[in-house]
């Protein structure tokens, strides 16, 4: 018995952008800058007030 071999990356798998080879990459990235977003958000708030 042979098994199926795996599927090769779907268009939808591959986001096309460079440095990412998944999604979940580009998820994450987004993700943890707008918590450094946000954090800087509320230094500078507090440093200019």
């Amino acid at each position: 018995m042979r098994s199926t071999p795996p599927e090769p990356p779907t268009s939808d798998d591959c986001p096309g952008v460079p440095g990412f080879r998944n999604w979940r990459g580009i998820y994450l990235f987004v993700f943890l800058w707008f918590v450094v977003v946000v954090a800087l958000l509320a230094l500078f708030s507090r440093w200019f007030s």
